[in-house]
């Protein structure tokens, strides 16, 4: 949660630390610049990077199914990161949510780039949920005279027009959006180019449909380049032609885990893009509203409440509302959303400096670092990985920045907090969660196994925010035709802390009647008391076996799939 952080505590000495905690927190910092080993005084006070045990839950192995960081990692694909082997490299680094931009490009392209990206999940055993980005119901300048970039000079008075057949020049520019010269005023400003170019309103012609407007500073325009009305409410579609043939002739057809809605600035825009969707691939497509301008600020309890997750996309919104504001909306619809247990994604320039670079700035270092910080479940990378030279090193520099900074996280208090803020009395499931929650604080537990149809319990335990990560086991329903374990394992990989993974039927059967018959768990065509208790125990013995448990460790179990809701606390064995 924003602000809730801790000062590292664990349990320690006078001196500053026992020899096994440093010994653990040494061995964790591999490839750090600091060697906290140095020195005698390394027992008698704390270095001021000391920053615990952080990476507690990971396999060495460079190829673990599971990643270093609980923070899930977004990554755009593009022209530099459609191949299989770059796919794999990144999968491997922490991506665990591929998205498709379609404000470019064309579906056959995307398909491509899709396949690969399915391939190189059964090459390397890594699950990677499809994330589609609608090109949404954008404005842009039109065509240029010639093709060719113009130079617009600081107060030259420009005309705007809602003509967008009509080709630009240094004193006009076309427009796509019909409504301008209604919804602007004199003296309202339209930002443009990514806000590289600043217009400010002289006057309106609503009958021409033409805007005169001054430059307020010097730079060139190309063609078809964004631009911002800031405090306008557009009346432009939810969803356009474009987004419509978009979702169902590729995301659906693709079964795609994720729909990314552009611009939603209420909640009923939510309602109509699962009717386009249909009924059937609403139930398995969650849709993530992008809260782009002052219009969904204005209606975010309402777009958070519809929503299955919320994108803090700060490209268009840092263009609606005052630069300084910024980090106050990125802070406060996080917090709403962690209120929520809606998982909320931050996005936009995140290491945009690793597009030509192998490092970061330390700013940006930093951005990611809050994010994290401030509660969110995911960080985006865009062009860093769409187009950039850097696209693997992006993903596993983020990931160790996530890393770190969960380290740093007080999570029994960001627990507290929720628990504060939450209605009483609690839905049943919910109760549940938050006990299991408390349950693995109190007795120090390293895992919380999960058995998951529809996955709403995980997300539920995620929303809690323990020190123990979450095994998500999904259990295919033997009775439901339609229900598909690994499309809910994929839904998962937006939720911080949650490994989802998928039981194989051999789960179902104890390791007893697996030893006496390889295919015993085939004959368990039903889920029972004794079933949910065989897949129980294998996913504890399968989260040993990759090291996030070792024997003598406390482990919480829960799960609702039979009917009754189940927590129980037992010992690594």
């Amino acid at each position: 949660m924003g602000g809730i952080l801790r000062n590292n505590k664990r349990s320690s000495s006078p001196g500053g630390g026992t020899e096994d905690t440093m010994n653990k927190s040494k061995m964790a910092r591999i490839g750090s610049f600091v060697d906290l080993s140095r020195g005698a005084k390394a027992v008698d006070s704390k270095h001021i990077l000391d920053n615990g045990p952080n990476c507690k839950y990971n396999n060495p192995d460079p190829n673990a199914k599971f990643p270093k960081q609980k923070t899930n990692i977004i990554c755009t694909l593009g022209p530099v990161s459609r191949d299989v082997p770059k796919l794999e490299e990144m999968l491997k680094g922490g991506m665990r949510v591929a998205r498709f931009n379609f404000s470019h490009g064309t579906h056959q392209y995307h398909q491509e780039t899709l396949d690969a990206l399915r391939q190189a999940c059964l090459n390397t055993g890594i699950e990677c949920a499809a994330l589609l980005d609608t090109k949404g119901p954008e404005i842009r300048t039109g065509m240029l005279d010639h093709g060719e970039p113009v130079q617009l000079h600081k107060d030259s008075i420009i005309t705007l027009t809602t003509d967008y057949t009509a080709k630009g020049n240094e004193k006009l520019v076309a427009v796509s959006y019909p409504s301008l010269a209604k919804h602007v005023s004199e003296g309202s400003k339209i930002l443009c180019a990514d806000g590289s170019i600043t217009f400010t309103v002289i006057s309106c012609d609503v009958d021409a449909g033409t805007v005169q407007v001054r430059c307020e500073n010097s730079a060139k325009l190309g063609e078809r380049k964004n631009m911002n009305l800031p405090g306008v409410n557009v009346d432009l579609p939810t969803i356009t032609e474009k987004d419509r043939d978009d979702l169902l002739n590729w995301g659906v057809k693709n079964n795609v885990d994720f729909v990314a809605a552009s611009f939603v600035r209420k909640g009923s825009d939510i309602d109509y893009i699962r009717e386009v969707l249909g009924p059937e691939a609403s139930k398995t497509i969650n849709i993530i509203s992008k809260v782009e301008n002052m219009e969904g600020l204005d209606n975010y309890d309402e777009i958070v409440e519809k929503s299955d997750a919320v994108m803090v996309a700060r490209g268009d919104l840092g263009m609606e509302i005052h630069l300084e504001q910024i980090f106050l909306a990125q802070k406060r619809m996080i917090k709403r959303c962690n209120e929520a247990g809606k998982p909320v994604i931050v996005a936009t320039q995140m290491l945009e400096s690793m597009t030509g670079a192998p490092r970061p700035t330390r700013a940006e270092a930093t951005d990611v670092a809050n994010s994290v910080l401030d509660g969110t479940d995911c960080v985006m990378l865009s062009g860093e990985t769409a187009a950039g030279a850097y696209p693997v090193e992006a993903v596993t520099i983020m990931a160790d920045i996530c890393r770190e900074s969960e380290a740093y996280v007080d999570n029994y208090a960001v627990f507290k907090n929720l628990i504060d803020h939450q209605p009483i009395p609690m839905a049943t499931l919910e109760s549940l969660a938050s006990s299991a929650v408390r349950s693995a604080h109190k007795v120090g537990a390293e895992l919380i196994v999960c058995l998951a149809k529809s996955g709403r319990t995980a997300q539920l335990l995620a929303k809690y925010r323990p020190n123990a990560q979450i095994l998500a086991v999904c259990v295919e329903d033997p009775h439901d035709l339609k229900h598909d374990a690994s499309s809910v394992a994929r839904r998962l990989l937006l939720s911080r802390g949650i490994c989802p993974i998928v039981a194989p039927l051999a789960w179902r059967a104890s390791k007893a009647e697996t030893d006496a018959d390889p295919v015993a768990g085939a004959k368990h065509d039903h889920l029972s008391v004794t079933e949910t208790r065989n897949i129980m125990q294998n996913a504890i013995d399968y989260a040993k076996k990759l090291g996030m448990v070792q024997e003598g460790d406390k482990v919480v179990g829960v799960h609702r799939i039979v009917g009754d809701s189940i927590m129980k606390i037992v010992e690594c064995h």
